[in-house]
């Protein structure tokens, strides 16, 4: 690791705190920008504010980061670091930072396998939730003013987000709209990694749990036992 690198990593550590809360203080606004059908101006004015903010936090971030690294790998780290590329693209991606506050929980601080997979849990679900939640309001607020739209209000919206990651597709609600669709087509690819990183979650504890029997089994079978005596 170089001299670069190791600045890197601890501008990382100090900042990442302040983009978590930060990625918090963009989701209540972006939810009251979508949800407050009559903002009155100070909220408005508020809103701007945060959005305008968090977005040159995180441009400033993005490029410290980059300029922390060694000149050789910069490329390759801004390819290997998509959301925090798309964040300054699609404001959306902000809002994903918020899973930085689980670093606090003392429980998923350790170091044993159970802390290390509830942390993986923990983010997993924090990174869906949000996920879904922010597609379902930007899904609503360009598609509620569309002619013959079917999602008029938030819970269309939240109820077309599950269903869709679902896979179920009972077609009663579907954007109309370009944006609309395009934000459905994020949902989808987001989809295949929330499912298979839940799958490998799931498949990774059956593994852990059918090892630990066997072991306690091979314990306890009549060989061990006569070989111990």
């Amino acid at each position: 690791m170089t001299m670069l690198d190791a600045r890197r990593l601890a501008w990382e550590a100090r900042t990442s705190s302040t983009l978590a809360v930060l990625g918090l203080l963009f989701l209540a606004a972006y939810s009251a920008w979508v949800l407050v059908s009559d903002p009155q101006p100070w909220l408005g004015i508020a809103i701007a504010v945060v959005v305008v903010s968090t977005w040159v936090v995180f441009l400033v971030d993005m490029v410290a980061r980059v300029a922390l690294t060694d000149r050789g790998r910069r490329v390759r780290f801004v390819l290997t670091h998509p959301l925090d590329v798309l964040a300054l693209v699609v404001p959306l991606f902000r809002a994903l930072r918020v899973a930085g506050l689980l670093r606090y929980i003392p429980v998923l601080r350790g170091r044993s396998g159970a802390a290390v997979r509830g942390s993986v849990i923990a983010h997993a679900l924090v990174y869906a939730v949000v996920y879904i939640y922010v597609i379902a309001l930007a899904t609503l607020q360009v598609e509620r003013d569309a002619p013959e739209s079917t999602i008029q209000n938030f819970g269309d919206a939240l109820w077309w987000a599950i269903v869709t990651l679902a896979t179920v597709g009972y077609g009663d609600t579907y954007p109309v709209t370009v944006p609309g669709r395009f934000l459905a087509v994020m949902l989808m690819g987001g989809g295949i990694v929330i499912v298979g990183t839940a799958s490998a979650i799931v498949v990774s504890y059956i593994t852990e749990r059918v090892g630990a029997q066997r072991a306690t089994a091979d314990d306890q079978s009549p060989s061990s036992a006569s070989s111990a005596s």
